[in-house]
Order: C-alpha cells, then structure tokens, then sequence
C-alpha cells in the first residue's frame, strides 16, 4: 500500500516555487528583458547615448526626480496630519517602500502595501488608508493628463484657447471636491450597521475641507508636473523630436505605471508606454526613427528605476540620522 502524499516530502523546487513566486516571476522578467536588449540593441550602445547627455545633467535630472519623492510624501504628511505629525523621514520610509513594490511587483500588486503600512506605521484604518490611496490615484492621473496637455497646447501653437481650457481642465478637481458631501450623504442614508460605518472610514480618507484636499491636489500637480517636464527633457536631450512629442512620450511611460497591468519593474511595458505616447504626440514613425526612439525610452526608463533606488537609499541613510521613533 502506497501512502497518502506529504507535502512535506515535496520536492524543494516546488517549495519555492510557491512560496516566492512573485520574486521569481520578477527576476526572470528581468532577465528576460536585459537579454533582449542586449541582443536587440546592446547595452553598451545604448549606456553610451548618456555620455551625450553630459554627467552634471544627467545628475541634475536624477536630482529633480529623487526631488519628486519628498513632495509625494508631503501630500500624505499633510493627509493625515494627526497620525504622522512629527514622523516625516518615517513617512518618507514607507512611501519609498510602497513606491519600489509598485515598481518591482507586476499587476498593481504593489499598491496593496500602502494600506497595510499605514496601519502597522501609523495606526490608519485599512478602509480609510485605501481611499485615500483611491483618491490620491485619481489626482495623479489628472495631473499626468494635465502635465502632458502642456505638449498638446504647444502642439496647438500655443494659441490662448487651448491654454484656457487646459487651465480649466487643470483646477478641475477643486470643482468636484464640491460635490462629495450630498454624495457621501445619501450613500450613508441608504446604508446600515457594518456598512455605514465602513462608508464613514471611506469618507474619512478624503480630506474634510476644501484647503486640505487643494494642498493634496497643488502637491500632486508639483510632483507630476516636475517628473513629466524632467522626463520630456531627457527624452528630448536622448533624440526624441519634436517637443509634443517628448511630452507624450513622458506621459504614455507614467500612464503605463498608473494603469491596472504593468510588468514586473515596467520592463518593457513602460518603453513601450514612451514609445507609442511619442509616436501619438508626433514622432517620427518611420523604422528607424522608431528604434532610436525605443533606445532612448529604455534610457528614460533606467532613469526612473536608479531615482526610485537613489531615493529608497537616501530613506534608509536619513533614518540613520534620525531621531524619530521607527
């Protein structure tokens, strides 16, 4: 007689397997995708285009980029007042975690992060932490919109029509903010018991007056504002041509990292996302013009990935200097 299987005696391959899955979906994403490159285009080709760019700039945007990082977690510090006051590097911390496993886990899988570290850091409910997180997107997906409408209007030739309505499209928000009270009232009239109360941890994941939610939408217009206008002169100073163009292929890469599906660490999903915002923005669609396009939005994307490393690494080296409680 045979005895039942123990998955205890499985076979340590596929221990692993399960248990680090994600891990190893990632690494061989990686691999992957450095392999392809290497045979498409190679590397040294394409690490040689930064020596045009010139060290003291390519620093500078890396600098500016890092930059974007304190801003983001400004708009949470300035979110929840009560529960991070007087923790900054701490919050700076947590949002350069949350922001490395959006980059490294495929499938917005990294979004889940934040919540459950708001509530081991800072003690924020999971419901509230999450809509907060909603909110924060839709404001990040506005701003990339509104950032990216700059190469449209210059597109347009920067006629003042196209500048109002832009300017309207870009205070937006501030207009729906009004609309979120009746909304939220007749939700939790029509609601009981657990649900109410889970509608109430909702409502208070979005700031409660209309100054705190404009200083959450200022600082997400900074942040998006300056990485698109950074990204669209790199891409720029890396060949992509004309200047519509390199305002679209900045908000095609940012878009790919914002929507539901990504690869694990954007590796070729936000290439890709440059490459067709450019081509959508004016660039040259002709096959070789489309090549040196795709070089240089894999430079583009090496840039964000070494930013969100410098800046995990300044979280670290600063908490060592701190004196917050961890």
């Amino acid at each position: 007689m045979t005895s039942a299987p123990n998955s205890s005696r499985r076979p340590w391959l596929s221990r692993i397997a399960r248990r680090h899955g994600m891990t190893l979906l990632t690494v061989a994403c990686l691999v992957a995708y450095a392999a392809f490159v290497e045979w498409q285009w190679g590397w040294g080709r394409l690490l040689a285009q930064w020596q045009k760019v010139g060290l003291w700039t390519t620093m500078g945007a890396l600098v500016l980029l890092t930059a974007t990082y304190f801003v983001r977690t400004q708009r949470i510090y300035d979110y929840f007042p009560k529960q991070t006051a007087g923790h900054f590097l701490k919050l700076f911390r947590l949002t350069q975690v949350h922001n490395l496993l959006n980059i490294m886990l495929p499938f917005r899988a990294g979004e889940t992060s934040f919540p459950l570290l708001m509530r081991s850091q800072f003690s924020v409910p999971i419901p509230r932490a999450t809509a907060a997180l909603l909110v924060m997107r839709l404001l990040d997906l506005h701003a990339l919109c509104a950032a990216a409408g700059i190469g449209l209007v210059i597109g347009a030739s920067g006629r003042p029509l196209a500048w109002l309505l832009w300017a309207l499209f870009l205070v937006s928000p501030l207009a729906f903010f009004a609309a979120k009270g009746p909304i939220f009232r007749r939700l939790k009239g029509s609601l009981s018991g657990k649900l109410e109360r889970l509608m109430e941890e909702v409502e208070a994941g979005i700031p409660a007056d209309g100054g705190r939610f404009a200083r959450a939408w200022f600082f997400t217009v900074v942040n998006w504002g300056v990485k698109v206008l950074v990204l669209a002169w790199v891409l720029g100073l890396l060949g992509v041509a004309p200047l519509a163009a390199t305002f679209g292929g900045a908000l095609g890469g940012e878009l790919s990292s914002v929507l539901p599906v990504h690869a694990p660490g954007g590796v070729g999903t936000y290439p890709a996302g440059i490459t067709a915002g450019a081509l959508a923005f004016g660039a040259d669609k002709a096959r070789a013009a489309v090549s040196a396009m795709a070089e240089a939005a894999i430079n583009a994307h090496l840039m964000i990935v070494a930013s969100a490393c410098v800046g995990t690494a300044l979280s670290v080296m600063l908490s060592w200097f701190s004196n917050e409680p961890r």
